[in-house]
């Protein structure tokens, strides 16, 4: 439960609010709250459609939320951003696999 109120801080600004009113701090949690539930439902659906290929992590809910908010207000154009993601992904699988050889060969 934790990790998942963390994780919705961090991904969805559960966290950005000022409370004044009730109303508005359970308007803002409930958007947060949904929208933190609609990350974690397209990363399971990602995961069970789709597995990650050889060298890529699979789709995590922060990859998503940057590629989400990249189709809502595009900076740069969809493939450079894809392309930003494939990299990223592969980046970090590279980066894996490393720290769990290097824990491999740092055990008894």
């Amino acid at each position: 439960m934790e990790e998942t109120f963390q994780a919705s801080k961090g991904l969805t600004g559960l966290d950005e609010h000022q409370v004044r009113r009730w109303n508005s701090w359970h308007r803002w949690v409930t958007l947060a709250m949904l929208a933190h539930a609609f990350l974690a439902v397209t990363a399971a659906a990602e995961r069970r459609d789709r597995p990650a290929t050889d060298g890529l992590i699979p789709l995590t809910g922060n990859a998503i939320q940057h590629l989400f908010a990249a189709l809502i207000n595009p900076a740069h154009d969809l493939a450079h951003r894809l392309h930003w993601s494939q990299w990223r992904r592969r980046h970090r699988a590279r980066a894996r696999d490393c720290h769990y050889r290097r824990q491999a060969t740092s055990q008894p």
